[in-house]
């Protein structure tokens, strides 16, 4: 495979650039090694798994959905097809019915997340080890998704009979009732009694990129009685008006998010990923807080809604990635509460929330699970949240901010023609580092207390790139340390 057309496989399921390394007999063919995995796991005599089948609404993926239908009927499961679905949807749609039907249930959505146009891909939902809350489907574990992953490199041949070939249905209710699952979540934590009212008084604005959050955003604007609502990306075209990663070039350009909230005087602005699992923030002054304030503020509002009811936060086990700001661990020590550190990806992040029954997790990149609702990253989670908070505090968002620690994180990113350079840079950083604190699981994270900083390089799960990132007290702290880890890579 050409290295300016990878094909990537890895925990987070399938990527490729479309019409390249990503065909209809991929997508076909990777989500019947998908239907094959969950035929053997369910076992015979348990009748057809059923996959919950949505896509993040990207122009050209409606082709990769019918090669993905195929794929899946074909090699002999049920789909129950949501068409145009936020990854989030899919799981609460999983896990609905998952609770209503005697057949093994799962969940697949044609996304590639925040790359450029031109790519896509399939991840895939396993539902299993149902919580207290009904929660199940999340990113298969690290071991399941190599089983995949491995009978498509080895071409395992998945077709069924004619009188075993799948059935095809569909949905149309995902979105409300995910919707509606968030609005319930809010109120039995106890951020607000009546959810329907939590967006009384607040003017926002939000940005959709075109994409599968448009229809959510608009129902959880409704539903959570916003006096006014300010759309850009709004339309269902699928071709993103910028870059579609929520960052701080693609959301300040004039018209862009940043100017809509400060034109409209709204109290926030929401900017969410192609597939709305990522939600990055803008403060009332059109200011760009950005992603790893997210997973943070909605923690406070977590947090502290139990610490209002009476509820007993002491000794809770949150967690987090690697890549994932400090202002986390130092806003769980304030709550009597410790971050677990996982490698990078959200099936990572799940399994140790899982093992330590989290009430909240997430990643860095704007990405917030609450199990309440699911353990998929979730931005109508997230906006509902901050919202929460800001009822609760009764102040701007800019001040909630400015009462967090501060922090500056950087990060870089390097091309790779082979994903080894990864592990080259890994292991030149932890032998010039040795001295510090280091953690291994995913590339090498250095802690430098002395400086109250860190540093992570690790290869992409995603791209055929290298993630090199740091954070510090401050921007510059933070580049001379990514400068010197650079010299230390190219040395």
């Amino acid at each position: 495979m050409s290295s300016n057309a990878p094909l990537m496989l890895s925990v987070s399921g399938c990527r490729g650039i479309v019409g390249r390394s990503l065909t209809p007999d991929v997508a076909a063919r990777f989500a019947g090694c998908y239907a094959h995995f969950l035929r053997e796991r369910a076992g015979r005599d348990a009748g057809k798994p059923i996959v919950v089948l949505g896509r993040d609404g990207r122009a050209g993926n409606q082709m990769l959905h019918h090669a993905a239908i195929a794929g899946l009927v074909g090699s002999g499961v049920d789909v129950v097809d949501v068409g145009v679905a936020m990854t989030p949807t899919v799981a609460t749609a999983t896990d609905a019915l998952g609770v209503r039907s005697k057949q093994m249930v799962a969940g697949m959505v044609l996304t590639a997340s925040h790359n450029p146009q031109e790519w896509n891909g399939l991840k895939c939902l396993l539902a299993e080890g149902r919580d207290r809350f009904a929660s199940a489907a999340c990113a298969p574990e690290a071991s399941l998704a190599t089983s995949i992953v491995e009978r498509f490199k080895t071409n395992v041949h998945t077709g069924v009979t004619w009188n075993e070939i799948g059935t095809v249905c569909h949905d149309d209710a995902a979105t409300p009732t995910h919707v509606a699952r968030v609005l319930g979540a809010v109120e039995d934590a106890g951020i607000c009694e009546d959810a329907s009212v939590l967006g009384e008084g607040f003017k926002i604005a939000a940005d959709s990129v075109n994409a599968s959050g448009v229809a959510g955003c608009i129902n959880a604007a409704e539903s959570l009685g916003v006096d006014e609502f300010f759309h850009l990306g709004n339309n269902t075209s699928g071709l993103f008006p910028h870059p579609p990663e929520p960052t701080l070039d693609n959301l300040s350009a004039p018209g862009g998010l940043c100017d809509s909230v400060r034109r409209n005087n709204c109290v926030a602005g929401f900017a969410q990923d192609p597939d709305a699992d990522r939600l990055a923030l803008i403060d009332e002054t059109g200011a760009y807080i950005g992603e790893e304030y997210t997973l943070v503020l909605s923690t406070l509002a977590i947090l502290e809604a139990m610490k209002r009811r009476g509820e007993s936060t002491k000794g809770l086990t949150l967690a987090a990635n690697l890549s994932t700001s400090r202002m986390l661990d130092d806003l769980a020590a304030r709550y009597g509460c410790t971050v677990l550190r996982t490698a990078v990806g959200e099936a990572n992040v799940v399994n140790a929330m899982k093992s330590h029954q989290s009430v909240v997790g997430g990643e860095g990149n704007g990405g917030v699970i609450w199990p309440r609702v699911t353990y998929v990253r979730d931005s109508i989670t997230a906006i509902a949240l901050t919202l929460g908070l800001l009822k609760m505090f009764k102040k701007p968002l800019s001040a909630i901010v400015q009462d967090m620690p501060a922090y500056a994180i950087v990060k870089r990113k390097v091309d790779l023609s082979d994903t080894s350079q990864a592990k080259i840079a890994a292991e030149k950083i932890a032998k010039h580092f040795a001295s510090e604190r280091l953690d291994r699981q995913d590339g090498v994270r250095v802690d430098l207390e002395s400086k109250r900083a860190w540093l992570h390089v690790r290869g992409s799960n995603t791209e055929p790139i290298m993630r090199l990132i740091a954070e510090a007290p401050t921007t510059q702290v933070a580049n001379e340390l990514l400068d010197e880890a650079a010299r230390v890579i190219n040395g």
